[in-house]
């Protein structure tokens, strides 16, 4: 009995349950940190963690060589923002389930949805993205976003952080001009007022369903609930006490405008997604830390007087100001499936202004930093997960290739829906070819 035991606790269970194995990796060069680079570098792995990164690193008794020589390590890519394995195929309802019913769901959780037999995760996963930041769509405020790892046997085994962000999804602040007025001597169409009254409205009521949250975190912290807990405000309070940040997705000006007063009246720790317009406040966003996530980068401008590389030199105007950016793509069904296109993203952006260091940044460290992982993922030190990739170039040249991938020690395939089929067709049977 007690040599079963022994056997039974060497199992590998998990990324994060498993043999104690030592592992040097050596390599063409390692990017440490978005601003250090060492050429002919070695990682020495133990499980799950890095244990010394350098030139050389000392050799445990019993460590196996991994020889990268021809090939350059990053750490791991971390989405900041998807609905992977919230939806499948945009074009079948059945597949989708990043939107939640409801204008204010705030107790939604991203992560329990989450399908890990989806045929996109490995597709993105092939491309050097490790981890994902899920984020739940539908309505004004439609819940709270998780982290996963890409890989794992169901999904308690990828989700690495449950709560990462509240999401608010701010108000448009436009109006609409192309009316016909009422009569002459209206300065101003009758569908102005309208619209304008709306949009009032729409920022009273979002206080207003924030001062009832506020109200029942103070009632909660002096034990005067003359009720029972409610899932919704108790789903708020980290966020209300500003142990967590709330990601406000706004796009133009006056949006981003509108949420950045709003959230300094409330005091609230706050993140902005979509960012179409960030450039034009990117001091006042600079001068207030306001990290931006920036989902534009192919996108069009909205003028048509506008430079076609306008949303390719945002985030270098972006980060110029000081702002610390993190690019992805934008939400939804369609964008997860192009989740592979990440470093493409940034790649765009560094030829037209942003730093090579700011764009590997954009997609490694400062997307671990919003997370709150910092300590675990970004950058390859000493103490941390052992997640990285290994690439046959420079991560920022389109043709460049991952050929390994580890993910907290162990190793994982990069085989997807794309080589299976690759595979299948290379291999087809020759029509021509002479029966025996």
């Amino acid at each position: 009995m007690k040599r079963v035991l022994i056997l039974l606790g060497a199992i590998c269970l998990s990324p994060s349950v498993y043999c104690e194995e030592t592992f040097v990796y050596r390599a063409k060069s390692i990017q440490l940190t978005p601003t250090q680079l060492i050429s002919a570098g070695e990682i020495l792995v133990r499980g799950s963690k890095i244990i010394e990164v350098g030139p050389t690193v000392s050799r445990p008794k019993g460590s196996k060589v991994i020889d990268w020589g021809s090939f350059q390590v990053y750490p791991g890519l971390i989405s900041p923002g998807s609905s992977l394995g919230l939806a499948e195929i945009n074009a079948l309802r059945p597949t989708r389930d990043e939107r939640e019913v409801g204008s204010h769901t705030a107790e939604i959780e991203a992560w329990s949805a989450i399908n890990p037999d989806s045929e996109l995760i490995p597709v993105a996963r092939a491309n050097g993205i490790t981890h994902s930041w899920v984020i739940p769509m539908g309505g004004t405020i439609s819940g709270i976003s998780g982290l996963i790892r890409l890989e794992g046997w169901g999904i308690e085994e990828m989700t690495v952080r449950k709560s990462v962000a509240l999401h608010l999804w701010w108000p448009g602040q436009g109006l609409a001009t192309k009316f016909k007025t009422q009569s002459v001597s209206d300065k101003k169409p009758k569908a102005l007022k309208e619209q304008d009254k709306e949009r009032k409205r729409s920022l009273v009521e979002l206080d207003e369903f924030f001062n009832r949250g506020e109200a029942y975190a103070k009632a909660r912290q002096t034990k005067d609930l003359k009720v029972g807990k409610n899932p919704t405000w108790e789903a708020m309070l980290p966020f209300l006490n500003a142990e967590m940040p709330i990601v406000i997705h706004a796009e133009d000006a006056r949006q981003i405008t509108s949420a950045l007063d709003w959230a300094k009246r409330r005091k609230y720790e706050i993140i902005l997604s979509g960012a179409k317009d960030s450039w034009k406040l990117a001091e006042r966003l600079a001068e207030e830390e306001v990290p931006v996530i920036f989902r534009h980068i192919f996108t069009a401008p909205p003028q048509s007087h506008q430079p076609h590389d306008l949303h390719f030199r945002a985030p270098g105007i972006l980060a110029e100001a000081g702002v610390r950016v993190s690019i992805g793509l934008r939400l939804g069904a369609w964008a997860a499936a192009n989740q592979r296109n990440l470093p493409y993203y940034a790649a765009q952006a560094n030829a037209y202004g942003l730093s090579r260091a700011d764009a590997i940044a954009s997609i490694t460290r400062n997307p671990a930093r919003l997370l709150g992982m910092q300590d675990r993922l970004g950058t390859l030190e000493k103490g941390k997960d052992a997640t990285f990739i290994a690439c046959d170039g420079d991560l920022l040249d389109l043709r460049t290739q991952v050929v390994d991938m580890r993910i907290e020690g162990k190793r994982v395939s990069l085989a997807s829906r794309h080589t299976r089929l690759r595979e299948r067709y290379l291999n087809r049977p020759n029509p021509y070819r002479k029966q025996d």
